[in-house]
């Protein structure tokens, strides 16, 4: 017989020997949790010699446990057959003659945590099974349950973004621990969800579907698993946060401020949207019927608003799925004012018009000779409202108007006020009345001018003639003096002469 053949009825001999040679051997994990307050369940089956199987019967076998030791005396807290007091409180749920070991206890606590061995008695078989045990960790608190992400049917990582629109499961699962009744798992966001039927009691999975929308964008689901125990519930959470890629919503332009937009002032333009990611603004307004584009920026602002900037402001919200379009009415408010154009007109009536323009709309109020002016028999006032801030007003006159009336247009509005004075024109019989007057009083005029330009000539004159005959009369008087100087004393002078020497020598 060769080497091969020799090697061949060896292993066949190995074998046969473990069908037909039994040993002592357990099943049973090596660790079990359970919840403090409520149960646990060993799982177990075991294996014997088989010179033994006449003594395992179902009256006689007998399964016992022990803690931390293999020693029954020292080590025993559970006993099928005779429990006692201080022993664990629990049931063997298998059939020992079908060797079959679980077992189930009630109740158990933290002092309960440690490594237990199973020993089986039936008649003359009695061993310990020492080399597999199990441990048993009783915990306060449930171990939490997992949440997955899921999107069209494949698991993605908790912080990948989802987009839009796409098919979106929450899987929530748990591994359950010994519970009556058994626990149950509910999502933040959601009524509380039944248990899903599975085959498998150990372990729980409850599923959250749904259409990603923009409103799951960073919202956070809470799955919570419960145990409902005697004295108090116990519960454990785990969390997921979703984040969702959408195109811009709920885009919104606005003006900075709530009251009104005065010419002058200050003004800042807002533009906000919902995104993710983040969008780019862009500002524009329609000019000659195109739109013109202004700045990107979330704001659009001007240090001295004029009325040419009045009008309508889009912004543009864009990021890389979309784009959405907000407008807002820039709205300048400004004192009233009256146009130019405004005058009256008469045939057998006067008739006069106003046109105003403000921010808010003004009001107009006639007055005549200083008076206000309303509706009555000889007065006609109607008004016109032109566009949103302008307005036109007529008054028409059936009274005799004088030269002497003055007629006054006043728009005003919480701004500011403003007034134009109008010349009335005259009817043909005033104007006639007026120029007949004029020529009598330029007659008139004209005679006194005349009588005037008179007098003074004559004055003139009768100046003149004076001035001649004083000229006259002063050189005579001139002449006369001279020729008595140079002519000599005469006959009788010189007697006279000679007479005084006479008597001045006596």
């Amino acid at each position: 017989m060769d080497i091969w053949t020799a090697e061949k009825i060896i292993i066949l001999g190995f074998l046969l020997k473990g069908v037909w040679c039994r040993e002592f051997s357990i099943s049973l994990p090596q660790k079990i949790e359970a919840l403090s307050g409520s149960c646990v369940i060993i799982k177990c089956r075991f294996e014997i010699q088989e010179q033994y199987d006449k003594n395992l019967t179902e009256n006689a076998a007998t399964g016992l446990w022990l803690k931390d030791g293999d020693n029954t005396d020292k080590h025993l807290v559970f006993n099928s057959k005779d429990p006692k007091p201080n022993h664990l409180d629990g049931k063997i749920t298998g059939k020992l003659h079908k060797k079959n070991c679980t077992t189930i206890f009630y109740n158990v606590s933290s002092k309960h945590t440690g490594r237990y061995y199973f020993r089986i008695e039936s008649g003359g078989l009695k061993y310990v099974y020492s080399v597999n045990t199990s441990t048993i960790n009783v915990l306060d608190s449930p171990p939490k349950p997992t949440v997955q992400l899921y999107v069209e049917q494949k698991k993605v990582q908790d912080q990948e973004e989802v987009l839009e629109g796409s098919s979106v499961s929450l899987r929530c699962s748990a591994e359950t621990l010994c519970s009556s009744p058994p626990p149950t798992l509910t999502w933040s966001s959601t009524p509380r969800i039944p248990l899903s039927e599975s085959s498998r009691r150990e372990e729980l999975i409850s599923d959250l579907n749904f259409t990603a929308t923009h409103r799951q964008h960073r919202v956070t689901f809470t799955c919570t698993i419960t145990y409902q125990l005697q004295d108090q519930n116990k519960t454990a959470q785990d969390s997921i946060t979703v984040h969702v890629q959408y195109s811009p919503k709920n885009t919104s332009a606005s003006v900075n401020t709530s009251s009104s937009v005065l010419e002058g002032s200050s003004v800042t333009l807002t533009c906000s949207s919902e995104a993710n990611p983040a969008v780019n603004y862009t500002w524009s307004r329609e000019s000659e019927g195109q739109m013109e584009q202004l700045k990107t920026g979330e704001t659009l602002t001007f240090d001295k608003i004029d009325l040419v900037h009045r009008g309508w402001y889009y912004c543009t919200a864009q990021n890389q799925h979309g784009t959405q379009n907000s407008s807002v009415m820039l709205d300048i408010q400004y004192a009233a004012n009256i146009s130019p154009s405004s005058s009256c007109t008469r045939t057998d009536v006067t008739v006069c018009f106003c046109e105003a323009d403000g921010n808010p709309s003004p009001e107009l109020e006639w007055h005549l000779s200083g008076r206000p002016v309303t509706n009555s028999l000889n007065t006609f006032i109607s008004e016109e409202q032109l566009s949103s801030t302008g307005l036109r007003s007529s008054i028409t006159l059936h009274q005799s108007v004088t030269h002497t009336s003055t007629l006054q247009c006043v728009s005003r509005n919480i701004h500011g006020n403003a007034n134009q004075w109008f010349q009335l024109p005259l009817s043909g019989l005033q104007f006639a009345d007026c120029q007949q007057v004029t020529v009598s009083f330029l007659i008139i005029l004209s005679l006194i001018l005349v009588l005037f330009a008179l007098t003074v000539g004559l004055a003139l004159y009768k100046i003149r003639q004076l001035s001649r005959k004083l000229k006259a009369q002063n050189e005579a008087a001139g002449t006369y003096a001279s020729l008595q100087i140079s002519a000599p004393p005469s006959e009788y002078e010189a007697l006279n002469i000679k007479r005084r020497d006479t008597i001045n020598n006596k």
